[in-house]
């Protein structure tokens, strides 16, 4: 209780602090939603990736990268909106089909 009313105080001494703690808490909302928004596309895409794709891109490790629906939107979230290796996704997709690269870079 005592390091409630010090936290109280800290904040009657200096707004600022206030403003910036409360611009946080309504920042969250908006990151929120934006998060559910790429969320909802990035399953979109795997459904899709997963449809057209299959198991037909294989990593260098063998294993496919649209394998299941949720292999397919790790791939897009870590490859795709991360960009984290998107040289070997790209590739694998080109030599099944330039429309799977293509739809991949529209991604």
């Amino acid at each position: 209780l005592s390091r409630m009313a010090r936290m109280a105080r800290l904040f009657r001494a200096m707004p600022e602090l206030l403003i910036l703690i409360k611009g946080m808490l309504q920042a969250m909302r908006s990151v929120f939603f934006t998060l559910c928004l790429e969320a909802i596309i990035i399953y979109i895409f795997g459904i899709a990736f997963r449809q057209l794709v299959g198991n037909a891109a294989l990593d260098p490790d063998g294993e496919p990268y649209f394998g299941t629906i949720f292999s397919s939107m790790h791939t897009l979230l870590i490859d795709g909106t991360l960009m984290d290796g998107t040289g070997s996704v790209i590739k694998a997709l080109g030599e099944e089909s330039y429309l799977y690269a293509a739809m991949f870079y529209l991604f």
